[in-house]
């Protein structure tokens, strides 16, 4: 049996839903707004509080690609990897963040400083190639430029 913590600060995320299944998704994005991911003990959580299974909210969550369930690092990294980033070189910048960082997309640094994610589109083609650092943009990106926003913010 699995013992688990409930967050108080997720009490006034739910205290905002009626107890009914059909919040579950605005719920989820909610206590990930809150916790910057879906912890274990935040599933059963909002499990108890609904009246379903963990199972049943894992199995939501998991089908959808927003939700994270490991921490995210301090700093995020996304590079956008729609077809005009990736034509105009997105792929180089994805490959030199993994090898300056020592994580492969969808990782976090030991240290929790960065987490590196793949995008699909972010929808700003005409500033291909994108990329996103601690939720601000920037276009016409190349591996060198991205590097030393890293270095900047270190």
């Amino acid at each position: 049996m699995t013992t688990v913590t409930a967050a108080p600060e997720l009490d006034a995320v739910l205290a905002k839903y009626e107890r009914k299944r059909q919040y579950l998704i605005p719920i989820l994005q909610d206590v990930q707004d809150e916790l910057k991911y879906l912890s274990e003990d935040a599933i059963h959580q909002v499990a108890d509080y609904l009246g379903l299974s963990a199972n049943d909210v894992f199995g939501v969550a998991t089908f959808y690609t927003q939700f994270r369930f490991i921490p995210p690092g301090r700093h995020h990294i996304k590079v956008c990897q729609g077809t005009a980033c990736h034509v105009r070189g997105s792929g180089l910048i994805i490959e030199e963040m993994a090898r300056t960082l020592h994580i492969a997309p969808g990782e976090t640094t030991d240290d929790r400083e960065y987490s590196l994610e793949r995008v699909a589109c972010y929808g700003s083609c005409a500033l291909a190639p994108v990329v996103i650092v601690d939720d601000r943009v920037h276009g016409r990106m190349d591996a060198k430029k991205t590097t030393e926003i890293i270095e900047r913010i270190s």
